[in-house]
């Protein structure tokens, strides 16, 4: 009858190391070779005051501004405005609307792409802002748009082939964004249904 042996193995720190080296109970030592490679993620943001943007730029985080106060969020009390112009100069715009059920609810930043996209399926999305506020007042620092949305963002942006620069709005200060790769990274995308 075959005997069964328990083997147990002592991993050698530090880690991340080049090597690892395992030595088992039956003082056997194996060394491998760590094959590893590190990537560094980076965002560029531009920041801005108000005056410094185009009046194109400010025209449009006014839109989003004025959104704002179209949301419907009673559960919540935090209001998202969102603007989007398409490249023939198009203004779609939109806000939060929640839901008691709350995955029923849709973000401010694609109820206004999906409307803009609804109305010009052909065109393409050059900028949007998106601005907030909660208890009537703007916040300071600009709010960045949830992962649903980046995913929509970045769907809109692959499907044309072109930049979406965001501008998200802040009573200190404004972000530019060049495109929503910079907000999703380690995105999942089309190709990624092939493998």
């Amino acid at each position: 009858m075959n005997e069964k042996k328990s083997i147990f193995a002592t991993f050698k720190p530090p880690y991340p190391a080049e090597y690892l080296t395992i030595t088992l109970n039956t003082k056997k030592k194996f060394r491998f070779k760590l094959t590893m490679e590190k990537k560094t993620i980076e965002t560029k943001i531009t920041i801005y005051n108000f005056d410094e943007l185009t009046e194109t730029q400010q025209h449009l985080i006014n839109k989003a501004k004025e959104q704002v106060s179209k949301a419907y969020a009673p559960y919540s009390n935090f209001h998202v405005g969102a603007a989007v112009e398409l490249e023939n100069g198009e203004i779609f715009a939109g806000s939060n609307q929640e839901n008691s059920a709350y995955p029923s609810g849709l973000c401010a930043e694609r109820v206004a792409m999906f409307y803009a996209n609804a109305q010009f399926p052909e065109v393409a999305v050059k900028t949007i802002a998106i601005a907030a506020h909660t208890n009537n007042v703007f916040l300071e620092e600009p709010i960045t748009p949830c992962g649903s949305c980046r995913q929509v963002l970045l769907e809109t942006e692959t499907r044309f082939d072109k930049n979406i620069t965001v501008l998200l709005y802040g009573t200190k200060h404004i972000y530019q964004i060049d495109n929503i790769k910079q907000l999703l990274p380690l995105c999942f995308e089309k190709d990624s249904l092939n493998g």
